[in-house]
């Protein structure tokens, strides 16, 4: 067995029949035992800390314990002499150490990491595939469900360009580094595996296929609730296809990065005769061949750049990245030989072909990474064809990336993840308790970066009230904790969400979880080469699926809950009918928050007749025939959670109306007093005393908007221009104040 700073690995039969030691630095773990016994682990080097491991068979689950002088985890996997699958879990962690802290920042990393590490890998070890654990994803949250990282097997090049001279530099992936942009943030969400092929494997397709499928099995025997998650790069892609048309009634969910299901359509196919004519003298030549073939080099340096500094900082630190990939990549060829890469491209031919055969069998989950500038594997169009073949697939389309898609910057596999309404715990998904908030950094992608041109241009002004009534600007009359339940107005589209969420993060540092439209989490959302959007962040940041179901479990979680009653009829208003409540008859939501004692805020918004002006409505729509069939189609596989009420509510059928922009004005918020249901849950079991607070919610919103409305009149910076010359002489670094409330 090797062990080094980064992670655990074996060499051959991952349980050893005598005693054998890790080697790791200074330090040594001693690992003696047989099959049916428990394993003693002993280690010993300054400060002592517990550990505790697990030994996990087909037959049985042994447990053992000892110390350890360091931190991490190691997940070991191997063959045994009689063939079967036996797996090692050493655990060693600091009681003191918590897991995920709020708000800590990860590490910085780059390719540079990738090329460092990948030489405790490269060496021939004549060892057989394996599975390892990355220690930077050694404290995985508790009941976390396992990850396994399928790596490709392909050619990586590199150009390196900028104030160095032009030259080539390739090397071979496949062992099991793939993930290493995103070691850290995979580490909230799962416990994570990679799979390592040594370089001079030479273990068919069919035999990688049975070696994943005996540990996807192993762990699913252990854990038969739990889903897991099959990350496939590239060939990985074509080997969580295979396992997964082997397992249909194992609950897997396949992440695909550029899978090398059309590999037979790749430009790679010329290049076997002659790669094959080529002689052992001229294989230094190859790096030139493939060159075409490569990543974005650019983008892979740009991976740990921070985007807020100075364009010169930037092209400074980028030309510095770049440079520092050269003596790491220099020997890489040499590595490598002519046999083994037509081994590795052989390979990938055979996976293509089984995969392809196979597809028709695949029920899991499937999300496909797919990028727009691959320039190895036609994968745009194997998007689309993947999303016809199989059942369950959707698509994340990435315009600017290239084939080496997880080892670029831009993409944070975590955030797709959670975004795609893929993470679960469970077989069943459950949006509350499954929601992961999002982290700081996520906060600033989506909020600072991707909506900061919303912000600038609607300045929004929040204002609470006080217990006593009186109203202040800022949050500072919303409670600290909940259960809070938020009851207000939709605007136009929905457009006061994004700053009344982002506000709450940013000021108070409280995730409001909104109830959102049954649309947003249907299959026509992520229909087609769905790219990254507006629909992804909502999720992203916690909503769920309007239901009394999910409101019940929001309040018994002490959350913040957004309700809009009037819904998709009110975001969604005909022309004259800005301002106006669409709300149901009776109270939908009153006496569900007095059963947990959540505190109800009204709260109103106004600013949209400042924005956009609304030129063709529903009605409208409705008069052009290929709207209307559009809108008849788009609302086919939508559920109409409000069909069996009376009145307009009832009309929630979800379109798109037409809009021109306007020079922006000003978003306003008014939270009103809040509102507390504790100790009034008999009360409030009475229909008409629940009927009665409905009615005084409702009245405050309504008031609130007429305040609003009148109010800023008042505000000298409500036009963009006046805002914006204010906010430029305090260098952007305070806002424009607004009326004196």
């Amino acid at each position: 067995m090797r062990v080094n700073k980064h992670f655990c690995s074996v060499s051959h039969a991952c349980i050893p029949s005598k005693s054998q030691a890790l080697n790791c630095g200074s330090r040594l773990l001693v690992v003696s035992g047989t099959v049916d016994h428990k394993y003693s682990l002993s280690g010993k080097c300054g400060r002592r800390r517990r550990v505790v491991a697990s030994v996990a068979t087909e037959q049985s689950v042994d447990n053992a314990e000892g110390t350890l002088s360091t931190e991490g985890e190691a997940f070991l996997a191997g063959r045994s002499e009689n063939g079967s699958v036996q797996s090692i879990t050493i655990s060693y962690r600091d009681k003191k150490v918590g897991k995920h802290v709020e708000g800590r920042k990860y590490e910085s990393v780059s390719v540079k990491d990738y090329m460092d590490r990948s030489r405790d890998f490269i060496v021939p070890d004549g060892g057989p595939p394996r599975w390892f654990c990355p220690l930077e994803c050694s404290h995985p949250p508790k009941d976390a469900p396992v990850l396994f990282f399928l790596p490709g097997v392909r050619r990586i090049s590199f150009t390196v360009i900028f104030n160095i001279q032009l030259e080539t530099y390739t090397g071979m992936d496949g062992i099991g580094l793939g993930l290493i942009l995103h070691h850290q943030t995979l580490a909230d969400l799962f416990e994570v595996r990679c799979l390592h092929i040594p370089v001079m494997d030479r273990t068919s397709f069919e035999g990688l296929v049975k070696c994943v499928e005996e540990t996807i099995r192993l762990e699913h025997k252990v854990s038969p609730m739990k889903p897991i998650y099959l990350v496939g790069d590239s060939f990985g892609g074509c080997l969580a296809l295979a396992v997964a048309a082997r397992n249909p009634t194992i609950d897997l969910i396949l992440i695909l990065a550029n899978p090398a299901t059309s590999f037979n359509k790749s430009q790679l196919q010329p290049l076997f005769p002659l790669l094959e004519a080529i002689p052992p003298e001229l294989h230094g030549t190859v790096p030139y061949l493939l060159s075409s073939v490569m990543g974005d080099p650019v983008r892979m340096a740009m991976a740990d750049i921070n985007d807020e500094l100075p364009l010169l900082d930037t092209v400074q630190q980028l030309s510095e990245n770049l440079e520092a990939l050269l003596p790491r990549l220099s020997n890489l060829a040499d590595i490598v030989p002519k046999e083994t890469l037509l081994w590795k491209l052989k390979l990938l031919r055979s996976a293509a072909l089984y995969t392809n055969s196979r597809l028709h069998a695949v029920k899991a989950e499937v999300l496909l990474l797919a990028s727009g500038k691959d320039q190895m594997l036609p994968t745009r169009d194997e998007a689309i064809h993947l999303l016809n073949k199989l059942s369950n697939c959707r698509v994340r389309y990435f315009r600017d990336s290239g084939h080496t898609l997880l080892l670029e910057g831009g993409i944070n596999l975590a955030t797709v993840i959670k975004s795609s309404r893929l993470y679960r715990h469970s077989r069943n998904r459950d949006y509350v308790l499954d929601f992961v908030p999002p982290t700081p950094q996520e906060f600033k992608e989506v909020y600072d970066k991707k909506d900061w041109w919303f912000r600038v241009a609607t300045g929004p002004v929040l204002f609470s009230t006080l217990e006593d009534g009186k109203i202040v600007k800022g949050l500072t009359g919303i409670p600290q904790h909940g259960p809070v339940l938020l009851v207000g107005n939709h605007m136009l589209m929905g457009l006061e969400l994004v700053p009344l969420v982002g506000e709450f993060l940013r000021q108070r540092n409280i995730f409001v979880r909104g109830i959102a439209h049954p649309a947003l989490f249907s299959k026509r959302s992520d229909e087609g080469l769905h790219q990254e959007n507006q629909i992804d962040d909502v999720r992203l940041f916690g909503a769920v699926p309007v239901s009394a179901k999910n409101l019940f479990r929001l309040l018994s979680t002490k959350s913040f809950a957004l309700l809009y009653p009037g819904g998709a009829r009110e975001a969604l208003h005909r022309k004259g009918e800005q301002y106006q409540l669409f709300w149901p008859e009776r109270s939908e939501f009153v006496r569900m928050a007095a059963r947990f004692g959540a505190t109800i805020i009204p709260f109103a918004a106004v600013g949209e007749d400042d924005i956009a002006e609304l030129l063709l409505d529903y009605n409208d729509l409705k008069e052009i025939p290929y709207m209307s069939n559009w809108i008849k189609q788009l609302n086919q596989d939508v559920q109409n959670v409000r069909s069996d009420m009376p009145g307009e509510v009832a009309n929630q059928e979800v379109h798109i109306p037409g809009m021109a922009p306007k020079i922006p004005g000003r978003l306003y918020y008014l939270f009103g007093k809040p509102i507390a249901t504790a100790g009034r849950e008999n009360e409030l079991k009475d229909r008409e005393k629940a009927h009665s607070l409905y009615l005084h919610v409702k009245g405050e919103v309504e008031a609130g908007m007429s305040y609003l409305q009148e109010k800023r009149k008042e505000d000298p910076y409500r036009q963009i221009i006046p805002r914006l010359l204010y906010e430029a002489t305090w260098n952007f670094t305070r806002q424009a104040p607004a009326f004196e409330p």
